[in-house]
C-alpha cells in the first residue's frame, strides 16, 4: 500500500485527537498507585473519552479488542488487557497505551510508569526507552529515511544493554489504526522509503531489560517477555513537516 500523505488539515483534525487523548494520559497518571487494578485505569479512561463530544475509544472493538486501554504490567510488553484482579503493587511498571479517533482520524500514544518506587535497573529502562522515544522523534525529517527512526532507538537501547523487541513496531497512521508503513525500532540509517512532508506515524520503542524475545500468551492478546525481564513502551504520534517533527499528541 502506498504511504498516505495528510493535508495541513487533516493534521489539525489528528492534532485535535492527540490533544484529547493527552487529557486521558493525564487524567489516568495520578491514578498508577499501588493498590490499583488495572480496571480502575480503564474506567477512568472511558469516562475521560466519553466527556469529549465525538470522541470514541480506538481500541475497543478493534480486531475484537475488549478496553479502551491496553495495560502492560511488569513482563508484559503490549496489548495486556485491563482486569479487576489485576493489583498494582509498589515496584511494578505499567505501560499505558490508548488511541482516540475525532472526526474520522486517529491518534495513538502510551506512557509507561513507575509504580510507587522501582529499582534503579527498572528506573534506568523506563528513562532509556523515553529518551529514545525522543531521539527517534528528531530523526523524522523530510529528505531522511524510515531506517533513521529505528537505528536511532536501537543505537541508544542495545548501548545500555536492553532488548529491542522485533515482532512488534510502530505505524503509519490517519484514518485508520494501522497505516504503511511500519516503523521498527531497529534499522540501518539511511535505508527504507523516503520521509516525506505530510507523513503521520505513531513511533513507539518497546525495550525489554533483558532480551528481546517475546511470545503471545493464550488471551491472543497479551505479549510478554520470554525471559520474564520488565518491558518498557513510549508512543507519540508524530506529523513530520517542513519544520520538523510535529508532535502530535502532547
Amino acid at each position: 500500500m502506498p504511504i498516505l500523505i495528510k493535508t495541513r488539515a487533516e493534521i489539525e483534525k489528528m492534532r485535535a485527537s492527540g490533544r484529547i487523548l493527552r487529557q486521558v494520559h493525564e487524567a489516568i497518571a495520578p491514578l498508577v498507585v499501588p493498590g490499583a487494578t488495572t480496571m480502575d485505569l480503564e474506567r477512568a479512561a472511558g469516562e475521560k473519552i466519553a466527556s469529549f463530544p465525538g470522541a470514541t475509544a480506538a481500541f475497543k472493538g478493534y480486531h475484537g479488542y475488549p478496553a479502551a486501554l491496553c495495560t502492560s504490567v511488569n513482563a508484559e510488553v503490549v496489548h495486556g488487557i485491563p482486569n479487576e484482579k489485576r493489583v498494582l503493587k509498589e515496584g511494578d511498571v505499567v505501560s499505558i497505551d490508548c488511541g482516540v479517533i475525532l472526526d474520522g482520524f486517529y491518534s495513538d500514544a502510551a506512557v509507561t510508569y513507575a509504580v510507587g518506587k522501582v529499582s534503579d535497573q527498572t528506573r534506568k529502562l523506563l528513562d532509556v526507552t523515553k529518551a529514545s522515544l525522543d531521539a527517534a522523534i528528531q530523526s523524522a525529517v523530510v529528505g531522511g529515511r524510515l531506517g533513521d527512526i529505528g537505528a536511532a532507538v536501537q543505537e541508544m537501547c542495545e548501548a545500555q544493554g536492553f532488548g529491542v523487541v522485533r515482532e512488534f513496531v510502530g505505524h503509519g497512521i490517519g484514518r485508520s489504526m494501522h497505516e504503511d508503513p511500519q516503523v521498527p525500532n531497529f534499522g540501518a540509517r539511511g535505508k527504507g522509503p523516503r520521509l516525506k512532508e505530510g507523513m503521520v506515524l505513531a513511533i513507539e520503542p518497546m525495550i525489554n531489560a533483558g532480551g528481546a524475545e517475546v511470545r503471545v500468551l493464550k488471551d491472543g492478546w497479551t505479549a510478554v517477555t520470554v525471559d520474564g525481564s520488565y518491558s518498557a513502551h513510549f508512543e507519540h504520534t508524530v506529523a513530520i513537516t517542513k519544520d520538523g517533527p510535529d508532535i502530535l499528541t502532547l
